[in-house]
């Protein structure tokens, strides 16, 4: 028994094909590049313990014009290296509500080289960006791909 499909319509333009194909191609060179320096960092960082000692609140950075998106807080957390300089910096994960209280003990991973490069040992400080930019190129090669098989078997 074999069943065929006709398809109807014009099918999928050969520039949108491409064009998604390449975004998506885009996005997973920058998630590996990103993942690339995460992995960098750790095969350098070493480890502290820390303290969150503030909360600082921002605005949504989308750009968009929605004035109802909650403000995001990323904590600033205070840690000794081993130089013994006392450090402070603001993780570049932030969330609402928030991951983090102050007082909250952390492990703080940092350069030696450089101890105010420094990020909470945690997944999404860590890998945010690879994950996101992965994910969308996964998801754009993946629909460019399907466009491009559909358009091919057409006629």
């Amino acid at each position: 028994m074999e069943i065929q499909f006709q398809a109807r319509g014009r099918g999928v333009p050969r520039g949108l094909t491409v064009a998604m194909i390449a975004i998506g191609a885009l996005c997973l060179v920058a998630g590996l590049v990103f993942a690339g320096i995460s992995v960098v960092f750790l095969t350098d960082a070493e480890r502290a313990r820390g303290t969150v000692v503030a909360l600082d609140w921002h605005e949504d950075h989308d750009g968009g014009s929605r004035k109802d998106n909650p403000p995001v807080a990323y904590p600033v957390i205070e840690f000794t290296p081993a130089n013994g300089a006392r450090t402070r910096f603001q993780d570049s994960a932030g969330s609402n509500p928030p991951s983090y209280k102050v007082g909250e003990q952390v492990e703080v991973l940092y350069r030696p080289d450089a101890p105010e490069d420094a990020r909470i040992k945690g997944f999404l400080s860590l890998w945010l960006m690879p994950l996101i930019f992965g994910g969308i190129g996964l998801i754009f090669t993946g629909i460019g791909t399907v466009f491009a098989l559909v358009s091919r078997r057409r006629p």
